[in-house]
Parts: C-alpha cells; structure tokens; sequence
C-alpha cells in the first residue's frame, strides 16, 4: 500500500510540472515546480503567473492536487487506476464568469488525450437536474421552468475518493423570481464512482 501511495505521489506531481502549455496556459514549468516546492516546505503556494496574477495550489496529496488559477478559475488533477493497473488523469477547470460552468478531460499520465465518452459515458443533461413539475403547475412556475434553458454546470473531483460530483449553476444566470420558484424542482448535485473503467 505503501508503495502505491508513494506511486501515486510521484505521477501526480510529475505528470502537472510536465502539462503542456497548451493545457496550462497561465502557468509556467517553473510555476508549476514552485507550487510543489512551496508546500514541501510547507510554506504558502502562491506564485505570480503569466497575466501577472496571483495562482496558488490549494491543495496537494498523492493522488489530487488543486489550483486556484485566478480569482475567477480553478483547476483539478486526480490520478485513476484501471484494473490492470494502468493510471490516467482526470482534469476539471472550472470558469465562473460569473456562473461557474466547468470542462472534464482525460489523458494518459504523459498527457495524451483520452476518449472521455468512453470514461465518462453517462455526462449529466439538463433534465439530470430538474424534477418533473406536477399536472396543475401553475403558469409561472412553468414559465421558470422553461428559462432552464441552458446547461451550466460545476464539476468537482473529490480529494478523499474517486468521486466526480455535478452541481446545476444554469438557475444563477437565471431571473432571480424564476431561480426562487424553480428551487424545489432542482436535484442540487449528482455524484459519479469510478469503478476502474469509467465514471458512472
């Protein structure tokens, strides 16, 4: 078990300081590598990144690590492990902007792209979220439902599982009177397991 922790830790930190721009593009190598030697030596992990704003890594353990990119983003990193021992990366950046509205990817731990209808085959829809309205609703309440009419949502991988949790955001970008009414209607989150082949 020991060993596998120790793994675990390795990938994770290797694979984020290796991320291709391309995928980080308001972090550096070098900002990557301080993250990581800052809360070694348990010291703030703040780093000036490259629009000249402040990025801090929140979080790091052997298998999870989160960033808050800027004041209105975030990234996070979790290592899976398929059956055969095989390990991938999951990744969630998350932009609020100021509804939250987040991306899931999958790649191999060298960062190759993997196919994420394949890993995460069941992603949730908008009616995921919203009750069905009772026969006799009224015409306001019907009204709300209706501006739904937009998938937004945050996404969040769990630093103490393989759990891939969805909260609905689309009520904040709605009439605030509309969000109210539509409250009762809405399943809050909707939480994935990974069971080693895939999020379901």
């Amino acid at each position: 078990l020991l060993a596998c922790q120790v793994t675990f830790a390795q990938q994770i930190r290797e694979s984020f300081v290796n991320m291709p721009d391309s995928l980080s593009t308001l972090l550096t190598k070098v900002n990557r590598e301080d993250f990581i030697d800052f809360l070694d030596s348990n010291m703030k992990a703040e780093v000036n990144n490259r629009l000249g704003g402040k990025s801090e890594m929140t979080r790091l353990s052997a298998d999870f690590l989160e960033v808050r990119m800027s004041e209105q983003s975030t990234f996070q990193l979790k290592v899976l492990t398929k059956p055969d021992g095989t390990q991938l990366l999951c990744a969630v950046s998350t932009v609020c902007g100021p509804v939250c509205d987040s991306h899931v990817g999958f790649y191999t731990t060298d960062w190759q792209p993997l196919d994420a209808n394949t890993l995460l085959p069941k992603l949730p829809v908008l009616d995921t979220f919203l009750k069905p309205l009772p026969e006799d609703a009224p015409y306001t309440l019907r009204d709300a439902y209706r501006q739904a009419d937009i998938l937004l949502m945050k996404a969040a991988l769990s630093a103490d599982d393989a759990t891939l949790s969805f909260t609905l955001t689309t009520p904040e970008y709605m009439d605030a009177e509309a969000a109210k009414l539509l409250a009762p209607y809405v399943v809050p989150s909707v939480t994935l397991r990974w069971n080693g082949e895939c999020f379901q």
